[in-house]
C-alpha cells in the first residue's frame, strides 16, 4: 500500500519490481498523472479516497510506504489507520525530505536577503540545520503499541540545478505557493536575479531523505 502517491514517483520503480501495489491518492488530477504513468503495469492501482476515509481490502498488505506526506494526515488516527491496513509483522515506511546544509552553502546564506523581503514570515537570519542535527520524524510511532520501532535510516544526497529547474522546484513548495501573486513574483525575480549575477546560473543544493521503518506487532 502507497499512501499519497501523487504523480506516482515512488510507485513506478515498486510496480516495475514486480511488487501488487495499491496507491491511495486524495488527489483526482494527480491520480490520473500517477495511472498515465503506470499504465504500463496492470499489478498497480490507484484509487482516488482521502486516506482517512478509505477503506481497507479484507486481505492485509505486507508493507505500508508514504513519501514526504505523512506529515498531512490527521495525526488522530494515520498510524491506527496503517495498522488495520498491516499484516501482523508487515512494515510501515515513512520517508521524509529535509533541506539541509551543503552544497553551494554561501548561496543559502544570500538568498535569505530575498525571503526576508519578499516573505514576511521568514525568521531572520534563518540557515540551514547540518544533517547530523536533524531530528527524525517519527510520529509517535515509538509509543504506539501496535508497532515496534525499528530505525532510522539516512540518505544524504546532493543535487545540481540550474536557474531554471531551481525556481521549478521551488514553485512546488506549500510555502512558495501560499505567497499571494506579487510576493511569489518578486521573491522568484530576486531569487532569479541572484542565481544568474553571483552563481553563474548554478548551483547545488543538499538534501537528507530520512526513512523510519517500523513493524506491525
Amino acid at each position: 500500500l502507497e499512501i499519497a502517491p501523487a504523480t506516482g514517483i515512488v510507485t513506478l520503480p515498486l510496480a516495475r519490481r514486480g511488487y501488487q501495489v495499491t496507491a491511495v491518492e486524495m488527489g483526482a488530477n494527480l491520480a490520473s498523472v500517477a495511472r498515465r504513468n503506470l499504465a504500463a503495469y496492470p499489478n498497480a492501482t490507484v484509487e482516488v479516497c482521502r486516506f482517512e476515509d478509505w477503506t481497507p481490502p479484507v486481505e492485509p498488505f505486507d508493507a505500508i510506504c508514504c513519501a514526504t506526506a505523512f506529515s498531512w494526515l490527521d495525526p488522530a488516527v494515520r498510524l491506527e489507520k496503517c495498522a488495520a491496513a498491516l499484516k501482523p509483522g508487515g512494515h510501515l515506511a515513512i520517508w521524509d525530505t529535509h533541506h539541509v546544509a551543503g552544497g553551494t552553502s554561501q548561496f543559502f546564506v544570500d538568498v535569505q536577503e530575498c525571503y526576508e523581503r519578499w516573505d514576511p514570515a521568514t525568521p531572520p537570519g534563518l540557515r540551514l540545520t547540518p544533517a547530523g542535527e536533524i531530528v527524525p520524524l517519527t510520529y509517535g510511532i515509538e509509543s504506539d503499541p501496535a508497532f515496534e520501532f525499528l530505525e532510522v535510516r539516512d540518505y544524504p544526497i546532493t543535487l545540481p540545478y540550474s536557474t531554471e529547474t531551481y525556481l521549478d522546484v521551488l514553485q512546488t513548495y506549500s510555502v512558495m505557493i501560499a505567497l499571494d501573486s506579487s510576493q511569489r513574483a518578486g521573491l522568484l525575480a530576486c531569487i532569479r536575479k541572484l542565481i544568474e549575477g553571483r552563481y553563474g546560473g548554478r548551483i547545488k543544493k543538499a538534501y537528507l531523505f530520512q526513512m523510519v521503518v517500523a513493524r506491525r506487532r
